[in-house]
């Protein structure tokens, strides 16, 4: 064998294990490149998961600070009552059949979560009144934190004692997502529809939500 034939076989044989040394930095890159992307996805879900804390505390710091009146504080508890029976009900039209197994909205909040059908029609009662989810979490919030102090006032009565409920809450109510919410549900019980804003566009009160009571 000559130097010829020598040198081309051990050219080959380096080429070899070069090839090998990038095949290994090959999956070692797609290795990083998974556990890059794991990564980000898990501080994605830490990042939201701390905001929706952060909104949830805001929240509810705003509900308990309340400074309103015990009357003003019933006219505000009458209408998210009865908004909140109001989407219950019309769940229980579109699901006759699932009337018995959604006694209250609490159950109805539980169930849309793994159940598609009951979420879609979910999702079209809140359209049909111009609302969000987010206005809903206000609401049950303030119901969880006001329901077992607090009396409904009928429509007359509300009249009586406050002229422009609107005015009140976006004069007293500072948290924007608490606002947005009670406003919504005076549209909704005065007009029938929320009407949303522009960003936006793009059978007891114990029976309603039990574990508020409890």
């Amino acid at each position: 064998m000559n130097n010829e034939t020598t040198t081309l076989i051990s050219l080959k044989e380096a080429m070899k294990r070069v090839d090998h040394k990038l095949q290994a930095l090959e999956a070692q890159f797609k290795e990083l490149d998974f556990t890059k992307d794991n990564l980000t996805q898990k501080f994605e879900h830490h990042s939201k998961t701390l905001a929706n804390q952060a909104a949830q505390y805001e929240l509810w710091t705003a509900v308990l600070s309340f400074k309103f009146t015990p009357m003003e504080l019933n006219i505000l508890y009458s209408y998210v009552i009865e908004v909140l029976i109001r989407l219950h009900t019309r769940v229980l039209e579109k699901l006759p059949d699932l009337v018995r197994g959604l006694p209250t909205l609490a159950s109805i909040l539980r169930r849309k979560v793994k159940n598609k059908r009951i979420r879609v029609v979910w999702e079209s009662v809140l359209e049909e009144h111009g609302m969000q989810e987010e206005d809903i979490t206000a609401l049950c919030t303030f119901f969880v934190a006001h329901g077992n102090k607090a009396e409904h006032y009928i429509a007359k009565v509300r009249q009586m004692y406050i002229k422009d409920v609107n005015f009140m809450i976006t004069n007293m109510v500072k948290n924007q997502a608490l606002q947005d919410g009670l406003l919504k549900a005076v549209q909704v019980i005065e007009k029938g529809k929320a009407v949303r804003a522009p960003e936006e566009q793009k059978s007891s009160l114990e029976e309603l939500i039990p574990s508020a009571k409890s």
